[in-house]
């Protein structure tokens, strides 16, 4: 269920370029299964559904082809629930950032499968992408579905939501557009929660952790999740919005 795709950032400055900042990866290119098909989907598919890294400020309209609300996923594993919610949703812009082959082939061959014109990938560093393509007040939300946890004390300065990064998500986020988060390791849960309520920019939609019936829930559950419940494994939701 984890998707490690992305990086740390140090809090931002007022008075020094985000470009200025190093930040550790929170991914590890480690050699996984990357099947024939998703190769295949990877090789023809990229350059026509493919997004490419440029360190300057872009016009996402004009890379979809249309003015829509943009939503950013940072780490879509397989793509099973990026896919899902564009075909749900067909008003809205998505954008996946995704840093595994496999991950990306796979997301690939299921937007040509689906005719998804609404869905776009980037294989690059998402702290990069976020800091450097992707203009302040202009996304529509954003999810980070289990990301890598990190498990070991000396590895959570690995782990994705660390207060600077999330400092960066909230100033891309336009006011009152949402910030979703989800794990199935209660430590990082907390850990969660605690970095995003200490956001000056953001609030939080519930008095903890969020539930399905919260109106801005929108992630389904995936084949992952369902076996984590049936094994007893529990999964938590964090749902913030950018303050008006």
């Amino acid at each position: 269920m984890h998707n490690p795709t992305a990086s740390t950032v140090a809090p931002t400055d007022s008075g020094k370029s985000l470009r200025d900042w190093g930040h550790i990866k929170s991914f590890v290119h480690r050699k996984s299964r990357f099947t024939p098909a998703q190769r295949s989907a990877y090789e023809a598919l990229l350059p026509v559904y493919g997004i490419a890294y440029t360190p300057e400020l872009s016009n996402f309209d004009t890379l979809f082809g249309r003015p829509a609300p943009l939503i950013l996923e940072i780490g879509c594993g397989m793509g099973e629930t990026t896919a899902t919610l564009a075909a749900a949703v067909s008003e809205v812009n998505y954008l996946g950032i995704e840093v595994f082959n496999a991950g990306v082939g796979a997301l690939l061959k299921r937007i040509q499968a689906a005719g998804l014109s609404n869905l776009r990938v980037m294989q690059h560093d998402a702290v990069e992408v976020v800091r450097d393509m992707i203009q302040p007040n202009t996304l529509a939300g954003i999810h980070i579905y289990f990301p890598d946890p990190w498990p070991k004390a000396r590895h959570h300065k690995r782990r994705l939501l660390q207060a600077g990064f999330v400092n960066l998500l909230a100033q891309r986020l336009k006011p009152g557009a949402y910030l979703h988060c989800a794990t199935d390791v209660e430590d990082y849960a907390q850990q969660m929660l605690q970095v995003l309520n200490a956001e000056p920019l953001l609030s939080n939609t519930s008095p903890g952790f969020s539930q399905r019936r919260n109106p801005l829930f929108e992630r389904p559950v995936t084949k992952f999740e369902h076996r984590g419940m049936r094994l007893g494994h529990g999964v938590w939701d964090v749902l913030f919005v950018r303050k008006t």
